[in-house]
């Protein structure tokens, strides 16, 4: 497994992939935390409508989620692999949108 993550991720040893498993581990548990820490400030909850619930989810800790994960990979010493992750799913976002031409 960690060899196809590095074949993958282009990587050259098996602690870069530890570094980005560990990344991505702290990125969701903070998020985790600043959601729930949202969600009492601005008075959601389980009880809340499920599409206010996701549209919050979606405009709000989405774009949270990748400054989150920017800022751990610098703590980590791996902004430049994750900046480049995010532009490359960032690019295949935008291409759901784009008109396809025939």
């Amino acid at each position: 497994m960690i060899q196809k993550l590095k074949e993958r991720w282009n990587v050259k040893n098996a602690w870069d992939v530890v570094i980005i498993l560990a990344v991505f581990a702290c990125t969701g548990f903070s998020v985790l935390y600043v959601k729930r820490l949202l969600f009492e400030l601005i008075g959601l909850t389980n009880n809340s409508p499920a599409w206010l619930r996701w549209t919050v989810n979606i405009v709000i800790i989405l774009p949270l989620y990748q400054g989150i994960l920017l800022a751990w990979g610098w703590i980590w010493g791996k902004f430049s692999f994750f900046w480049e992750f995010e532009k490359r799913m960032f690019s295949r976002i935008g291409g759901l949108f784009e008109r396809k031409r025939t």
